[in-house]
């Protein structure tokens, strides 16, 4: 073991290393408090035998003060002191220490207690193991290896939050093994288990990036979810999938389309999680693949989700416009004009999930645009967003209260802070 020694004293701190390597272990010095808090932030050490009484930092401050720095991982910290009073064992515990040595230190006591401290951190480290192996257990399939569907769905959650802070695209794909139930009448389940783990073997060469999610989804479905993989990047890797599969050239006299095992798969790709949910976007890969079976089997569909949402812009500016359909296009469907009597036409027709509002139209006061349409019953529930470039931040963030606006935005945008909070108003 690493053992960290902290001692003042030259003679003692020679003398209590000289035993620790008897011992068999590597002593790490330190010569003050100070001095081994630097060692434990850039050194990895098993254990640590600790001074009490050292100028400056004492024994005690600098184990609490390791502690802190350690958090849950646990170092056995034994305490050397003069002082054998209760008092000064008891705040020794208290701060975070597990054994006491009184000086002069006693070779074999100390060895003794070294001893025992490391096979507690053998103990521990078992214990680690252990637990490490049954977390893997609970999260994996276990005929193929892969993470069974309920980790998948916990892992796929913090996936989907990163995809949505990034704004990057996401893709999923299923995939079924065509005439699977076929295929165990003829060899039987002890087969058909057999061809599940080499489909899941495929399926696992082909998606090998540290983020790629990759479940057994159910039976002979599996199912992935590729981080910042874009409607390209899910056409090559859905066609690799089905033609690594295809060319294992597993035996399927059962297949009514081919003398081999062979998959179907769907994916769909989003370019952006505004107004959408895994799920939903899981029940469109589903789609495709149904799409795929139904078009005779051994092939991908692949689909790009087209925005649900519709934004309503009324603004006759044209860079503003520019700016803004940069901004949100592949968030939502974009509606634009600059006339107040289409756009009040438009919220009524076509029911925009939100409205940007330029306040100062050309002969238009938006405002009272805003007002008729939180007054018309079948309008009012839409959020209306003010955009200006004339009024100065807190006139017209009276003015977007007085009329029950949802927010207000100056002129030039900030589409950043636009588009999150379009997100925002989408999925509330």
């Amino acid at each position: 073991m690493k053992i960290l020694l902290v001692e003042d004293s030259p003679t003692l701190r020679h003398a209590t290393s000289t035993y620790i390597r008897n011992a068999g272990h590597d002593p790490i010095l330190a010569k003050s408090g100070e001095e081994a808090l630097q060692i434990v932030d850039t050194t990895p050490v098993d254990m640590i035998i600790m001074d009490v009484e050292m100028p400056g930092l004492d024994g005690f401050e600098t184990t609490r003060l390791i502690r802190e720095w350690l958090g849950e991982h646990w170092v056995p910290i034994i305490f050397v002191t003069g002082l054998a009073e209760d008092a000064n064992l008891r705040e020794g515990i208290d701060v975070g220490g597990d054994d006491y040595l009184v000086k002069p230190v006693n070779q074999v006591i100390l060895s003794a207690k070294i001893r025992a401290m490391e096979r507690i951190l053998n103990m521990r480290n078992e214990l680690n193991r252990l637990n490490e192996e049954l977390v893997q257990l609970s999260q994996r399939d276990s005929l193929t290896g892969l993470f069974n569907r309920r980790t998948f769905e916990e892992k796929s959650t913090e996936v989907w939050r990163h995809a949505t802070r990034s704004q990057q695209p996401v893709t999923v794909i299923l995939m079924d093994i065509d005439y699977f139930k076929l295929y165990n009448d003829e060899y039987g389940h002890q087969a058909g288990d057999r061809c599940i783990r080499m489909v899941a073997n495929a399926l696992h060469r082909c998606l090998n990036r540290p983020n790629d999610i990759v479940a057994r989804y159910g039976g002979e479905e599996f199912i992935a979810l590729l981080p910042n993989t874009p409607i390209e990047g899910a056409q090559h890797v859905t066609e690799l999938i089905r033609e690594t599969v295809e060319e294992m050239h597993i035996k399927h006299r059962g297949s009514k389309m081919s003398d081999r095992v062979t998959v179907s798969l769907g994916s769909t790709t989003t370019n952006f999680t505004t107004a959408i949910d895994l799920n939903r976007l899981i029940s469109q890969a589903d789609r495709a693949l149904y799409e795929a079976k139904n078009d005779g089997r051994n092939r991908a569909t692949v689909t790009l989700h087209s925005p649900e949402a519709t934004v309503l812009v009324v603004d006759d500016d044209e860079q503003s416009l520019n700016s803004i359909h940069q901004a949100l296009e592949g968030h939502c469907a974009l509606i634009s004009t600059g006339n107040a009597t289409e756009c009040l036409r438009f919220a009524r027709d076509r029911y925009p999930d939100i409205i940007l509002l330029e306040v100062y139209l050309p002969g238009v006061n938006g405002f009272e645009i805003c007002r008729k349409l939180k007054a018309d019953p079948d309008t009012s529930h839409i959020p209306v967003v003010l955009l200006s470039s004339s009024s100065e931040t807190s006139e017209l963030i009276e003015f977007a209260r007085q009329v029950k606006a949802s927010a207000c935005f100056q002129k030039p945008l900030d589409t950043h802070k636009l588009i999150a909070h379009v997100r925002k108003a989408l999925k509330s």
